[in-house]
């Protein structure tokens, strides 16, 4: 190609644009596509401590997953916690945002105060409250033994009405200043105009909420709901540091079942088929919800 071909080629409406960002998309299919097409290959081979084969086995780590009991459990496990934790989150979340929207002296160090535990790693709280919840020594029996008058040593990690609150407890914890965050700068943004109106008009609380807030916060709340979600779902470090998805596998999640198989079993193609079973199910949630905020708008 001659160096005028070449210009003429540059001048063409559009071309210069794709030449620009073609490095970028190049980096991004790079970094995101080839892990995920090597993921698919390697669920379609038999590649584990036993040995490697890499030409091509079926669908059979595929078939296996349908009658893997402890899988299914630890995805019933994911799923319920994600159903109780964000609820949770979403509504504290919510309270706080409400109550950091009056007037408050100091409100700027308090909001700072309240979302300290969001730039805490994962792994860092999860071992905070290790030591919280420990049984002898930490301050949680301590506290609960002052209340009760009496020496109170609960098992924290051991037993097992126990476990899953205490997971729950550190979670909400870490991902409510979030929400608050997220729902905070949406209530800002609603018409004060339209509340001032209603409460003129005598309009409930209910109302206002149903009629002027909630569709004013909607595709923010969807949007922070949707990424807590997402990582509810792929939870995996505060579970790890507090219990290992002990006792035995109660408290296994789909991404810990997933480690142990591919790090303590070493059985790569099977974790490999698992963790395309996780990508396929979060897929369709993020697809299906996307549509309903389209649908709504």
């Amino acid at each position: 190609m001659t160096a005028n071909s070449l210009s003429r080629t540059l001048e063409r409406p559009g071309v210069f644009k794709y030449l620009l960002i073609a490095p970028a998309v190049f980096v991004i299919l790079l970094i995101g596509l080839y892990p995920l097409i090597k993921l698919a290959v390697t669920s379609f081979q038999d590649i584990s401590m036993f040995g490697a084969d890499y030409s091509f086995n079926g669908a059979k780590h595929y078939v296996r997953l349908f009658g893997d009991s402890r899988l299914w459990e630890s995805l019933l496990h994911t799923v319920l916690f994600t159903a109780v934790a964000l609820p949770i989150e979403l509504v504290l979340g919510y309270l706080l945002a409400l109550l950091f929207l009056e007037r408050l002296p100091g409100k700027s160090f308090f909001v700072a105060i309240i979302l300290l535990p969001t730039i805490i790693s994962p792994i860092v709280a999860g071992s905070t409250w290790r030591l919280m919840i420990d049984q002898r020594f930490g301050p949680v029996n301590q506290i609960l033994s002052w209340i009760a008058g009496r020496e109170v040593e609960l098992l924290w990690n051991i037993q097992t009405y126990l476990v899953w609150p205490a997971i729950m407890i550190a979670e909400v914890w870490q991902w409510t200043p979030f929400m608050f965050l997220m729902l905070y700068a949406a209530l800002s943004n609603v018409d004060k105009e339209q509340l001032e109106a209603a409460q003129i008009d005598g309009a409930s609380w209910w109302m206002t909420f149903r009629r002027i807030v909630l569709p004013a916060i909607m595709p923010v709340m969807v949007i922070a709901m949707l990424i807590r979600a997402l990582d509810l779902f792929r939870i995996f470090d505060i579970i790890w540091t507090m219990t290992q998805g002990g006792p035995g596998t109660m408290t296994e999640t789909i991404s810990i079942y997933a480690y142990n198989i591919a790090f303590r079993e070493f059985e790569t193609s099977y974790s490999a088929a698992i963790a395309f079973l996780v990508i396929f199910i979060l897929t369709l949630v993020v697809v299906w919800l996307l549509r309903r905020v389209e649908v709504e708008r």
